[in-house]
């Protein structure tokens, strides 16, 4: 682990470790600390040379001989009130920023999901100083800057606040009476922001999920043609060329400039791309249809591809607005709702796509099909896909039987689930041993695995643009 080197002796085997690691498969990190004290002050380790550094007790080691305020540790234009004890002084902080160097601003504060907060507030609401999530102090705590994927939690050699295991509100260790603790930070919930990008976002989309027609759905992978304004979230991710526009993908339309599908349909596209909406028929011009270019394309972090299975397949596509706006809601395009409820085994729920049909030939009308929902137990059994499945993928579609399926191209589309005659976009499109074959069952993306990171793209987009 942790890039050791494996060494072979006879029939077992060594790992050779970097520092700081260590332990029998470079798993553990070497306290660095032991021959190195930071008197007064907390000792990280560090992964480069000389793999320690003194973090000083506040207010800091003071420079040479200058006075506690020369230089002025106070930030934002703070005024420094040194104290009669040498060493101490107090920042007086000019509105609206707070904090000990004056340091928190008005927009440092969290939106409420914490998970993704990523200031700079580095103080408990006891008023002590956050620990450094590299400090010698945590190296035998789950959470610390050695982690695995602390850098998708935000934790790394710093000692600002966070919130990786889900807790009402960003958090950080601290040490009290000699011993760690944990406390809240003091930092607060950002003021109905969440609330007015929500609402401008959705002006123009008064609901999700509602299609104008509810006939009945049938086979796709066999290729039944769909009405118009049956699935109006639908989208047809295509590329352009000087000769010609191809579709390549499906997707879903989850706001007016939001685009939910599957990562690997873009990975290699991100391109010359294109979205239409409203389609039905891909060989003509459609008066309802509406096209966009995409402006960004955003990956999940950890999308990855092992053994041809692709993991946290999915991504957002934001779309370029023509005089200020994006996909405007009609009859023929609407959203689709994001899941905010588990939807049971055995569910009927419903693909859509311009895949490939049984005849081996890609539909240029959109069709659909009605598949079911399958257990996770069942989808990883061995004759199935032998334990290939993660939380984040299920499968849909008949075990035993095999037939209805989705297929090429139609990867990134939605499955989408009915509650309330509303419809959500419960699972992408994502991969599949072939099409159609018997324990072998098109296998989607579980949104509800994702809707934490899909909202806070979309978020901090927004609040980008402001």
């Amino acid at each position: 682990k942790n890039n050791g080197q494996c060494e072979m002796r006879g029939s077992n085997f060594t790992c050779l470790c970097s520092r700081p690691y260590t332990g029998d498969t470079c798993e553990k990190v070497e306290d660095t600390c032991v021959d190195n004290s930071c008197v007064r002050g907390d000792c990280l380790v560090t992964l480069t040379k000389p793999y320690y550094q003194c973090s000083c007790s506040h207010p800091y080691k003071l420079p040479d001989s200058s006075s506690q305020c020369r230089p002025n540790p106070c930030k934002n234009g703070g005024i420094c009130i040194r104290h009669r004890i040498r060493s101490k002084f107090t920042c007086r902080c000019p509105e609206p920023y707070r904090g000990r160097f004056c340091e928190i601003g008005p927009d440092d504060c969290y939106e409420e999901d914490s998970f993704y907060y990523r200031g700079r507030v580095n103080q408990a609401e006891n008023g002590r100083t956050c620990l450094h999530w590299n400090s010698r102090l945590l190296l035998d705590y789950s959470i610390n800057a050695f982690m695995e994927d602390a850098e998708s939690y935000g934790i790394g050699e710093h000692n600002f606040c966070r919130n990786p295991d889900d807790d009402q509100k960003p958090w950080c260790f601290i040490r009290k009476n000699g011993k760690v603790k944990w406390d809240f930070c003091d930092v607060s919930l950002c003021s109905g922001r969440d609330k007015e990008i929500q609402e401008q976002e959705n002006e123009m989309f008064k609901t999700c999920g509602q299609p104008e027609s509810q006939n009945g759905l049938k086979r796709i992978y066999g290729g039944t043609k769909t009405t118009a304004g049956k699935h109006p979230w639908m989208v047809s991710l295509q590329r352009k060329s000087s000769r010609r526009v191809t579709h390549f993908c499906g997707g879903v339309l989850i706001k007016s400039c939001w685009v939910l599908t599957a990562a690997h349909c873009v990975e290699r596209h991100a391109e010359n791309l294109q979205v239409a909406l409203g389609k039905q028929n891909l060989k003509r011009r459609e008066h309802q249809e509406q096209i966009f270019d995409v402006e960004k394309v955003i990956m999940h972090h950890r999308y990855r591809t092992e053994d041809d299975v692709p993991y946290n397949d999915i991504a957002l596509l934001k779309l370029k607005p023509i005089d200020g706006q994006c996909a405007i809601e009609t009859k023929y395009v609407k959203t689709a709702c994001l899941p905010d409820l588990e939807f049971p085994v055995g569910t009927d729920c419903f693909i859509t796509g311009w895949g490939k049909t049984e005849k081996d030939d890609v539909s240029f009308q959109l069709l659909d099909a009605s598949v079911k929902l399958i257990s996770q137990e069942q989808c990883n059994a061995p004759r199935a896909y032998d334990k290939r499945l993660d939380e984040g993928m299920f499968c849909a579609g008949n075990l035993r039987r095999g037939g209805t399926d989705s297929c090429q191209g139609d990867s990134g589309g939605p499955l989408t689930c009915v509650e309330n005659g509303s419809h959500y976009v419960y699972g992408i499109v994502s991969w599949g041993d072939q099409c159609g074959l018997k324990n072998k069952p098109g296998v989607y993306t579980q949104v509800t695995s994702f809707l934490r990171w899909i909202k806070y793209k979309i978020q901090t987009e927004s609040l980008s643009e402001q």
